[in-house]
């Protein structure tokens, strides 16, 4: 079955970013020249997904606004001949593909959050992408996971292995090989303690998900921190369906870190078509600077101890 509903959960309010989050959506921080969440929609489409259904809280407007078009906008680019960048923006969601806002009342979790999706997918099969989680890859991660959701007939998680002492920063799998890159999950863990992980293999953003986790999500009620966690629904659902943990090809940046943000920035500036090279010899530049001042430094140090 063709996968045609992403879900994008944006209700967070991105405390880790503050003051640059306070009025503006964290998932509208630029990579380069593009909002996070517009990499997580170009990655939903060419996985398949049509119907894009953005699960929003207050202060999230400008999402709305992003995927909306510009008619005068776009008029003022035309009269101006900037046609690169009316077609960039004219591109952003492509006619086939439809937008749902849908908002989440309460701020009661990721779990909650996918929940609140319900009415819109419906009885299908879905993706879950948290925008957080950048993933640089040939083949879109959503495409790669579709494919095993197509072979092995299951919901999907993508994992990646981190280092023991950050398992209790992520949902983390117990799970059987199935091959190189899949294994059959038989268990998954909120937020372990190094000591208490059944593995290192860490869930990040990206999900396949049955409709059979709404009927999980209805009834678990609120687990860690107050709320109602997806881990501990796509727990629940273990005994009713087969889970694959998916190990994906592509680097991911944590993008709800400022440092991965960072790196994410300086990466993507790098194979930026327009702005790699220059960029590239700029860094060359500070790189040397910054050799030389140390040297220099250190010079004026022996010299002063002599």
């Amino acid at each position: 079955m063709k996968i045609r509903t992403a879900v994008f959960p944006v209700a967070g309010r991105g405390t880790r970013f503050l003051p640059a989050t306070k009025a503006s959506p964290k998932e509208m921080l630029p990579i380069v020249d593009k909002p996070l969440i517009q990499y997580a929609v170009e990655e939903a489409l060419q996985a398949g997904a049509e119907k894009l259904v953005f699960v929003t809280g207050s202060a999230k407007r400008a999402i709305e606004d992003h995927f909306d078009p510009d008619h005068e906008l776009e008029q003022e680019l035309a009269t101006k001949g900037r046609e690169h960048t009316l077609n960039s923006l004219r591109g952003i969601v492509p006619s086939y593909a439809s937008c749902i806002f849908i908002r989440q009342p309460y701020p009661l979790g990721l779990g909650h959050a996918v929940l609140c999706s319900r009415p819109a997918v419906g009885h299908e099969p879905f993706f879950v992408h948290l925008a957080d989680d950048l993933i640089d890859a040939e083949e879109a991660c959503l495409g790669q996971m579709a494919r095993v959701f197509e072979r092995h007939g299951g919901s999907v998680l993508g994992v990646q292995t981190v280092k023991p002492e950050e398992t209790d920063k992520y949902g983390i799998v117990e799970a059987d090989a199935v091959d190189a890159q899949v294994s059959r999950v038989r268990r998954i863990v909120e937020k372990p303690k190094p000591k208490d992980a059944p593995s290192t293999l860490a869930v990040v953003g990206r999900y396949v998900l049955t409709p059979a986790i709404y009927g999980k999500l209805e009834t678990i009620g609120r687990g860690a921190g107050g709320e109602i966690q997806l881990t501990d629904g796509i727990e629940a659902l273990l005994a009713d369906e087969p889970i694959f943990a998916y190990a994906f090809e592509g680097k991911r940046y944590d993008c709800g870190s400022k440092l991965g943000y960072l790196e994410a920035n300086v990466e993507f500036a790098l194979k930026h078509p327009q702005l790699g090279g220059k960029f590239a010899d700029y860094l060359r530049r500070r790189v040397a600077e910054g050799l030389s001042a140390d040297v220099a430094r250190k010079s004026n140090g022996v010299v002063s101890s002599v």
